[in-house]
């Protein structure tokens, strides 16, 4: 069976929603930008798929519409959806596919424009109209509201495992000042693709807030003060940002050079209240496939949806803290949705490459009650 690793790991810098660089660059154009040059990378070799991650866009395939405007006029899309794991599933997809052997060489990732996702119309009756309308990633309960990530990932992760307002706040200070560090010192150099935008060339990640301290965190108020000791704010929340990722994934015998690895990888279900701990399940398949111990891994990337997750996940697992998310994540790099599983594969490659090689796992927690995970391994050098 072949080997499914990654030659490529890029993407653009990560906007701030409706008010950033990229509020008028839309997902059809930050899917052509990555996918463009990722195929610079495939050494002339055919592509067999673009396969991207996307969601709230129409119901569209960006991923074909990709490929046309980078010029593989013979190369399929493929559309994936997982929520906030769609770009991961994508990267597992192509690997599938490569390990199968019905593959050879495929673009993956994932796409997310908030700032201009268009709007949806539902029709609930005769002549009656719910407009907008967000498709519901599961039934509406009121101890899991369909349309409220703050209660079914931030606030009941909290109450799960008794975590503090003082402990989120610490994680997401904590989150913005590693993001920092690493634009500071060009960690994220190697995986970035400026983009030139109607407001000027796009280089860095605009997210982190480099003023942002415990003091002002702490006066944050809650998002839901009617409920009693409710502890999430737009603090210790992820961002809503626009990026787009690409990767280029093919199999070990094709012969191109291999930045890393993906040894395993499995997504999980759980019940939608408790949809930030979706990440414990996804992370146990993972290991257990690939026959490896948490012991053995050298850094995790914990998406921070809301800072209650990877706080949640350094208890549950017993993890050493310096070993996860050393570059920020969700709360400072900021969450675009569809592109941010492939966005953690992206920079935990290139971090692992930067120390020399080891094993990586990325996870996060998806709407209605999903989670993901994926291991990759870079060689020792």
């Amino acid at each position: 069976m072949p080997e499914a690793v990654i030659v490529s790991a890029l993407r653009t810098p990560i906007g701030t929603a409706r008010r950033g660089t990229l509020r008028d660059t839309n997902a059809f154009d930050l899917a052509h930008h990555v996918v463009a040059a990722a195929a610079a990378h495939t050494g002339g070799h055919p592509i067999d798929d673009v396969i991207l991650g996307e969601g709230r866009y129409g119901g569209g395939v960006l991923a074909r519409h990709a490929a046309v405007t980078a010029g593989l006029d013979t190369v399929p899309g493929l559309a994936h959806n997982r929520h906030c794991a769609a770009g991961m599933a994508a990267v597992q997809s192509a690997a599938a596919s490569i390990r199968a052997g019905m593959d050879e060489v495929i673009i993956a990732g994932g796409v997310n424009s908030d700032s201009t996702a268009p709007k949806s119309r539902f029709r609930t009756g005769e002549d009656e109209w719910a407009d907008p309308w967000v498709s519901p990633s599961h039934p509406d309960r009121p101890d899991a509201p369909n349309l409220d990530m703050s209660i079914t990932v931030g606030w009941n992760t909290a109450v799960k495992y008794g975590l503090t307002r003082e402990e989120m706040d610490a994680w997401a200070l904590r989150s913005h000042r590693n993001a920092i560090t690493a634009i500071d010192e060009g960690r994220f150099d190697a995986e970035i693709v400026p983009i030139d935008t109607p407001h000027g060339r796009f280089t860095t990640d605009e997210h982190p807030r480099r003023a942002t301290s415990a003091e002002k965190l702490a006066s944050l108020k809650p998002l839901h003060p009617e409920i009693e000791g409710f502890s999430i704010t737009a603090g210790n929340a992820s961002g809503a940002n626009d990026a787009a990722v690409a990767l280029v994934i093919a199999g070990d015998s094709v012969g191109l050079p291999a930045l890393a690895t993906i040894r395993s990888w499995a997504s999980a279900g759980i019940d939608p209240a408790l949809t930030g701990l979706a990440p414990i399940a996804a992370i146990r398949k993972t290991l257990a496939r690939a026959g490896v111990s948490i012991g053995e891994i050298d850094l995790f990337e914990i998406n921070e949806a809301f800072t209650s997750v990877p706080v949640a996940m350094i208890k549950e697992f017993g993890l050493d803290p310096d070993r996860v998310n050393v570059n920020g994540s969700g709360c400072s790099l900021g969450h675009p949705v569809a592109a941010t599983g492939a966005r953690m594969i992206v920079t935990m490659v290139h971090e692992l490459r930067r120390r020399g090689g080891g094993l990586g796992i990325t996870a996060l927690c998806a709407g209605g009650g999903m989670g993901s995970a994926t291991l990759i391994e870079v060689p020792a050098r």
